[in-house]
């Protein structure tokens, strides 16, 4: 025996999964993409070597997969980084986004059409002075 769900209820659900398709497909045309500098592809490197030589292979894969996670956030929420820093050396539009696992700060701008990543730094640095040199 079949169903059978009343035309409003059927027109309901089709309106609300149009609504959700549309959602889904603004979030994929907001997402920019992320373009490290050269310093930050060198930050990079060094913290996962550092973590395989020091801690193993798996903290350093887990580096990467924070750092990914990172990224994917920034792409789809450049604004949802913290502009604390720009603030403090008097570098507007510079914003920094925390790792979730392992402590490093991204810092970045955000562009018309992608994701600026200037360095990635361990928060235990002299963040202020690491970043002067990106204002002067």
């Amino acid at each position: 025996m079949a169903r059978h769900r009343h035309p409003a209820l059927r027109l309901t659900m089709t309106i609300s999964l149009r609504c959700e398709n549309e959602r889904w497909a603004n979030k994929l045309v907001a997402i920019k993409a992320v373009i490290p500098r050269s310093l930050a592809l060198r930050d990079i490197e060094d913290a996962v070597d550092y973590y395989a030589r020091e801690v193993g292979t798996h903290m350093a894969l887990g580096y990467v997969e924070d750092l990914q996670n990172a990224y994917k956030l920034i792409a789809s929420h450049p604004a949802s980084g913290s502009p604390r820093y720009g603030y403090e050396i008097g570098l507007p539009g510079l914003r920094s986004a925390q790792f979730k696992r392992y402590p490093y700060l991204i810092f970045y701008f955000e562009q018309a059409d992608h994701i600026d990543v200037w360095r990635i730094l361990h928060t235990k640095r002299d963040i202020p002075a690491w970043l002067q040199n990106l204002s002067s």
